[in-house]
Order: structure tokens, then C-alpha cells, then sequence
């Protein structure tokens, strides 16, 4: 496969921009390689600058439920543009957007659109400060959360539970605020608020999707809930991956349990740039400018994002059955992957939620971040060069998730199926 353009204009890159890319992850650093550059998406495919085609395993790491280039959320963008690209004042598009929202998520009374998950889950966790009126907050290693400052931590030394800067430029002062706690495991979460009588919120992905495709045990999310109403404290979901995507109404009907703040970004955008946090009126209430709780953006509720996540939510809600299309055949993808993985002695663990599916070279059942660290990044960086060779793109790194979208043809998962079986036998 010819990949010279993609070089080339890697190397002109690196010259102007810090990694030559504007997401770490993009760099395909943990595969090894050139990343590719993407000329046009098409449908299920993407062509990159030297022309190759991929069937598109990623689709923008979530948000393109219908494809690229939808031609109803692409008329809708145009649509927009021509009236104005924005202007620092409402619009009637955001109250559509909101309405579709709210009809479909049951915690959520109101919401605030921003500009970008980070922004959702920051302001949201801002929000949850000033309700409970506490500082501390608890996350779960290996949940990504955006790259706001006192989100960015690793786990202390020994049995610390308050987390360290992971990243230089966070000052300690931020992050000691953060308690860390492990995926799954009730007790390290009991310990957060054994150690601190100040704990503001949990916050966690009920569907990981950074670490791999991790899901939440339902116990243990209940579990949580019980926590936050004895101490009341606050409990986030952020479904900035999984929102519109593991269910249409949220993990909420899924797991059972009720969150009190919700994070939504990606496919409410329909590919454009977009985040929202919604709750009850009683929390939103705290909100500027109706309550204390300061939070601004000039582009937030753009009417190009609004009109693109309009068109997206209104043809989801349309058809009701394409959940459930999409559901099979990620299903089907990973039964195959499984099979062909069986068949040439490679040991492999899949999960599906909805339209989102992971897998993971492993032996053992992925249900924290220490278990998937145990994945063999190495067979996945050989597993994800092969299969870019014969046509199929998947996520740049084994802790990420993939995607189906409506554009993924049963005879498209067929024909990545044969791959892995080829791909399989090479390893």
C-alpha cells in the first residue's frame, strides 16, 4: 500500500504543528507507523491522500451514527452556513436540540450546550461544587474525562487515594481535589469517602470507553448511587461516547441506575464540534444566569453544531430500529472476530454495547484498568498495521472503542470477518 503522500505531509506537519497532529492520539504512536491523512469520507469509507480506501471502524470516534457525509445532516449544515455561521446569541435551534434531549433521557430536566466534552464534563463538575457546596470529587482510573486540570491524575504512592498530576502544567494544588478510585471495585470507592468528608460528585464513564470498551457492573452502579445519596454527593455519567450510541435514552436504562448530572458530546453534534450537560431543574437552577455557578462559551450552542445535531437526533428518533440494526451487527463483527481469533489459538476478549464494540488480546475478562493493561498492545500493533493494509481502519490504540455506523453493511462485516481471518493467521 502506497502511503508516501500521507508521509509527506506528516513531515510538513511535524514542522508546524507539536506531533505533527492536533490530538495525541492521532499520531498512531502506540501502533508505530505514518498516521494516515484523510483527504473525504464517504459513507462507511474514508480516502486518504494517496487514495487508498478504508471501511471506517472509527467514525470520528463516535459521532457519525449515519456515516460520513450524511446527506440529511450535510443539508441541514449547508442550510445553516448560508444564514450565518454564528452569532453570539440565541438561536430557536438550541430549544429544538434541547427538547430532543430532554424527551430522551429521563434525569435530565434541562441542559446547557458547550462547545466540547472537556467543556461538558468540566462545567458539570463545576456545577456539582457549587449544589453540594464541597470541593473533592471521585474518578475511576483509566476513565478519560477531557484534559481539564484536575481530571488529569494518576494514582498517589502506596495507598494514597488522592491522585498526582499526570500531566506537567497541572499544578499539585488542583488535582489534590481528585481521589482516584478503581473500576469496578466498590471498596476503593468506600475508601474515597473514608478519606474525605468533602466529596462533591462521582464522576464516571458507566460505559468506558478509554480504556477499551469496559462497562460498568450493574451492583456496581448502584452501589454508587447508594454512596452519593448517604453523602450527598453528586453522581455523574459522562456518556460524551456512549450517549446516543450504547442506548438511545442513555445508560440510565441499561444499568438501572439514575445519574444526577449527565455529560453528552460527539453525536449530538452530528460530527460537528458540540458537548452539553443537562440534570433536574433543581441542580440546573444553580446555574448562571439563574444561580451563582459561572459558565460561558461565545460559540456554545453554535447554530451550524445545532443544526447538524437536529438532523442527526431527529432521523435516530425516525427510525426506531436503526439501534437495534446496529446492535446486530456489532455483534456480528465481534462473534467473527472471536471465531477467527479461536480458530488460529489467539486469545481474545470482546464487548458490545449498542453500536460499540472492543475487543482485547487478552486471556482474561477486562473489567478495570489494570486488566486492560494486561491486553497485548504488542499483537495489536501488528493487528492494526495488517488490517489497514488490507482496507479496514480501526482505533489507533488498544484502549479505545469502535464504532458501527448505518453506512457498515452486513456484507461490509462479512468481508472484515475474511480479514481476520487472514490477518489472524499471519499473527
Amino acid at each position: 500500500m502506497n502511503t508516501q503522500g500521507s508521509q509527506k505531509a506528516f513531515e510538513e506537519a511535524k514542522n508546524l504543528i507539536p506531533g505533527g497532529v492536533n490530538s495525541p492520539v492521532r499520531a498512531f504512536s502506540s501502533v508505530g507507523g505514518t498516521p494516515l491523512f484523510i483527504k473525504e469520507g464517504k459513507g462507511a469509507r474514508l480516502i486518504d491522500v494517496d487514495g487508498n480506501e478504508y471501511v471506517d471502524f472509527v467514525q470520528s470516534w463516535g459521532p457519525l451514527i449515519f456515516g460520513h457525509r450524511d446527506e440529511a445532516i450535510e443539508s441541514a449544515v449547508i442550510d445553516a452556513v448560508k444564514h450565518g455561521l454564528s452569532f453570539g446569541a440565541p438561536t430557536t435551534a438550541e430549544s429544538e436540540l434541547a427538547e430532543h434531549i430532554i424527551s430522551l433521557f429521563e434525569p435530565i430536566e434541562k441542559v446547557r450546550f458547550v462547545s466540547s466534552g472537556t467543556e461538558a464534563v468540566m462545567s458539570a463538575i463545576r456545577l456539582a461544587r457549587g449544589f453540594t457546596g464541597k470541593d473533592d470529587i471521585v474518578k475511576f482510573e483509566g476513565c478519560y474525562h477531557g484534559h481539564s486540570d484536575s481530571l488529569l491524575v494518576q494514582a498517589g504512592s502506596g495507598l494514597a487515594t488522592f491522585g498526582n498530576p499526570s500531566s506537567p502544567g497541572v499544578p499539585a494544588d488542583f488535582t489534590k481535589h481528585t481521589l482516584l478510585a478503581k473500576y469496578n471495585d466498590i471498596d476503593s470507592v468506600k475508601k474515597c469517602f473514608e478519606d474525605s468528608d468533602d466529596i462533591a460528585c462521582i464522576i464516571i464513564e458507566p460505559i468506558a470507553g478509554n480504556m477499551g470498551l469496559v462497562p460498568a457492573d450493574k451492583d456496581f452502579l448502584a452501589a454508587l448511587r447508594k454512596l452519593c445519596d448517604k453523602h450527598n454527593a453528586l453522581l455523574i455519567f459522562d456518556e460524551v461516547m456512549s450517549g446516543f450510541r450504547a442506548n438511545l435514552h442513555g445508560a440510565q436504562t441499561l444499568t438501572g441506575t439514575k445519574p444526577d448530572i449527565i455529560t453528552l458530546g460527539k453525536v449530538i453534534g452530528g460530527g460537528m464540534p458540540v458537548g452539553a450537560f443537562g440534570a433536574s431543574s433543581e441542580i440546573m437552577a444553580k446555574l448562571s444566569p439563574d444561580g451563582p455557578v459561572y459558565q460561558a462559551g461565545t460559540l456554545s450552542g453554535n447554530p451550524v453544531a445545532m443544526a447538524a445535531g437536529n438532523a442527526a437526533i431527529t432521523k435516530l428518533k425516525s427510525f426506531a430500529r436503526v439501534m437495534s440494526v446496529l446492535e446486530h451487527r456489532s455483534h456480528r463483527l465481534m462473534a467473527g472476530m472471536q471465531e477467527m481469533a479461536t480458530k488460529h489459538n489467539i486469545p481474545l476478549k470482546t464487548t458490545v454495547r449498542g453500536s460499540m464494540f472492543g475487543f482485547f488480546f487478552s486471556e482474561i475478562d477486562v473489567k478495570n484498568f489494570d486488566d486492560a493493561m494486561k491486553n497485548d498492545q504488542d499483537r495489536f500493533s501488528k493487528f492494526h498495521s495488517k488490517m489497514l493494509d488490507e482496507g479496514y481502519y480501526f482505533a489507533c490504540s488498544s484502549f479505545e472503542t469502535g464504532f458501527i455506523s448505518t453506512a457498515i453493511t452486513d456484507d461490509m462485516i462479512e468481508d472484515t470477518i475474511k480479514a481476520f481471518d487472514k490477518v489472524f493467521g499471519e499473527l
